[in-house]
């Protein structure tokens, strides 16, 4: 039995351009993989095995966020208002009851 080696398959996130091409719609839910790969970053991060959450602005101001173990999943687009009054209100305490067991 003869053995044709392949060729190596790209990786689709390290070929992919490090900006968005001209007048690409960027909207909630979409493919994280069709962002540019620079500039996520992890603003956090704790003890859960290296499932972090990571988020990116946008050149329009928007922040996108993502899950760091399905990079190319889907990314949700918040407004800078909206990020603000996230922040704001897990400052506040307003968020605890996502950590507490029912």
């Amino acid at each position: 039995m003869s053995h044709i080696p392949r060729t190596p398959r790209p990786d689709r996130r390290a070929a992919r351009r490090s900006e968005l091409r001209p007048g690409r719609r960027i909207y909630n839910g979409m493919p994280a993989a069709d962002l540019p790969a620079d500039g996520w970053t992890k603003p956090w991060s704790g003890g859960n095995g290296g499932a972090c959450v990571e988020a990116m602005k946008l050149a329009d101001g928007r922040v996108a966020v993502r899950q760091s173990t399905d990079p190319d999943g889907p990314a949700l687009i918040y407004t800078p208002g909206e990020i603000a009054a996230f922040i704001q209100g897990a400052k506040a305490g307003k968020a605890d009851f996502l950590l507490t067991s029912t």
